[in-house]
């Protein structure tokens, strides 16, 4: 059925919560006969979905990207167990489809260990065994482990996993484009927009403008809608030192990043199958390793280090490391690692040179004071809410953003999905939108930042009766709060992060879930390995987008 605008009708049934019928009477709502346009700026995991939620809602979306052309580049992106509710409660195939791509981690063993004391063998020692206070001989590999999996069943949600970034992508599109196929407009973004007394004009590069209803900032953490809402003057725009760019200040980290695939697999990676991801704790600085699908194991090294200490391209920014750049970024990781496990080398020993890449991250404070919408315009995403990478949120709360957005322009607009009259009730839903998400998405940015200073400033080696490596005040308190952050703290962050899921439970979805995606899991990871062994391995590349003109930023990546 043709829809007014000239594109199909979704016949899906729209998932949104929709408001009660005595509502708009009381309202007296008037619509207009055409439905709702939706101008979005940004093609990225919060763009597209905002999109498919729109499209759905029988909105007319057009998505204005910078790229021109979309390729298939891209890493993982983690989806928690928040991230996968909503994308369910959006669209039932959505979902269906993401999780048939999808690599659970939070299914297994995600923690803490031990960066000097593990070691080396990757074993699945206990996480707390009291004997070790007496018995020198019982392990401390493991300082702790987060209770995903618990929470996760606690509210029957589907487990912490990762899709690549070109899986997603291309799900997104087709979805999108079944709706409206001409709903995305490439090489063309939004430098800025004009309001309106009907709505708004979004300005292109081009020089043309548009109009729209709504304006959607989805631009990531260098947004030019944001930069003309705040007035931070240009795009990426720095303060002298590079401390801060465009409102956004340094975080104090640099991290560097790469991906390879064991050669001899699960024989020499001992716990590839038992382990989701793990957090190697130690003086100063952290380390990361995630299974990341088809035998691949990502890794990312957190370390304080002034802006622009430029050691290896950047993906993300149109930039690739040189084989001699990545061999010398791996050999000075592995002297800010000496005394460390084996597994660290181990971990850096493989991974190709050319594979590893560095990023300064930014981080902003959370917009507690001032709106994330100016007339029809709003922000969603890390054009708002900027995440530090430790809890796997920043796509997660894009997600959550795109849900609750079209959720609040569903209460102004009619069950076709037409615009009203009165182009002030759009305006009252943007800031009936900001106002909640503000406080959930606020709370999770700062758990975000809290996290990597946490790790990095009060965090050392646990002290240990058996032993001289941890023996200062940092050594002690880590040691002291064990418990309270494995039976107190990391459960009330995860029932915190999880308890938002507008799908609701799924009973034993979840599992059978799990069930599948193992066998799935084994086939695909022995074949990894052993083809890496008879070809080498292969580089993968953590970019969204390809770039078909010239390079430019786009969002900070996810990590766990």
């Amino acid at each position: 059925v043709a829809g007014a605008a000239g594109y199909r009708t979704p016949s899906l049934r729209p998932v949104v919560a929709r408001r009660h019928a005595a509502v708009a009477l009381a309202e007296q709502v008037a619509y207009t006969g055409r439905p709702l346009k939706v101008a979005i700026a940004g093609g990225g995991v919060g763009g597209l979905t905002t999109a498919l939620a729109m499209l759905k809602a029988g909105y007319d979306v057009t998505l204005y990207e910078k790229t021109g052309q979309f390729a298939r580049f891209g890493g993982p992106i983690q989806f928690a167990s928040n991230a996968l509710s909503t994308l369910k409660a959006i669209d039932e195939r959505l979902f269906e489809r993401v999780l048939a791509k999808f690599t659970f981690t939070g299914t297994r063993r995600c923690g803490i260990k031990d960066g000097l004391r593990a070691d080396g063998e990757y074993r699945m020692t206990p996480v707390s065994d009291p004997r070790y206070l007496f018995d020198p001989t019982v392990p401390a590999d493991w300082y702790l482990e987060f209770p995903l999996k618990a929470c996760a069943d606690f509210f029957q949600l589907p487990y912490t996993g990762v899709i690549d970034r070109p899986d997603l992508q291309e799900i997104l599109l087709e979805e999108c484009r079944a709706l409206k196929p001409d709903f995305i407009v490439n090489g063309s973004p939004v430098q800025g927009y004009r309001p309106t007394a009907a709505g708004v004009q979004p300005m292109l590069a081009d020089g043309s403008t548009v109009e729209a209803d709504v304006l959607v900032g989805a631009d990531g953490i260098w947004s030019a809608v944001r930069a003309q809402m705040y007035g931070e003057g240009g795009v990426r725009e720095a303060s002298a030192g590079g401390l801060t760019r465009q409102g956004c200040s340094y975080s104090g980290y640099t991290v560097f990043a790469g991906e390879f695939v064991p050669e001899r697999g699960a024989d020499a990676f001992r716990d590839y199958y038992e382990c989701g991801y793990k957090v190697y704790i130690g003086p100063r600085k952290y380390f990361v390793t995630s299974d990341v699908g088809d035998g691949r194991v990502q890794w990312y090294s957190f370390l304080c280090k002034p802006p622009g200490t430029k050691r290896a391209g950047d993906s993300w920014e149109g930039g690739e490391s040189t084989d001699a750049q990545g061999s010398s970024v791996i050999a000075d990781l592995k002297k800010e690692h000496e005394g460390w496990t084996p597994e660290i080398s181990y971990v850096l020993d493989s991974t190709p040179a050319s594979a590893v890449e560095q990023r300064d991250l930014y981080d902003r404070w959370p917009e507690l004071f001032r709106s994330w919408a100016q007339g029809s315009t709003v922000l969603i995403g890390d054009a708002i809410h900027p995440m530090m990478p430790n809890l796997g949120q920043g796509g997660c709360q894009a997600i959550e953003d795109a849900f609750e957005l079209t959720r609040a322009l569903q209460e102004v607009t009619s069950e076709e999905g037409h615009a009203p009259a009165d182009a002030q009730a759009v305006r009252r839903a943007l800031q009936v939108f900001v106002d909640r998400r503000k406080p959930r998405a606020s709370a999770i940015s700062l758990l975000s930042r809290l996290a990597s200073d946490l790790i990095v400033n009060f965090f050392d080696t646990p002290w240990s009766p058996h032993d001289e490596r941890g023996k200062g005040v940092l050594a002690y308190l880590t040691f002291a709060w064990k418990p309270l952050l494995q039976y107190v703290v990391f459960p009330l962050q995860f029932l915190f992060l999880y308890s938002y899921h507008p799908s609701g439970g799924m009973g034993e979805l979840p599992k059978r879930l799990e069930d599948t995606w193992r066998q799935r899991h084994r086939v695909g990871a022995e074949a990894a390995f052993a083809k890496a062994r008879a070809e080498g391995q292969a580089i993968g590349k953590p970019s969204f987008f390809a770039k078909a003109d010239s390079p430019t930023p786009d969002a900070q990546p996810a990590v766990p």
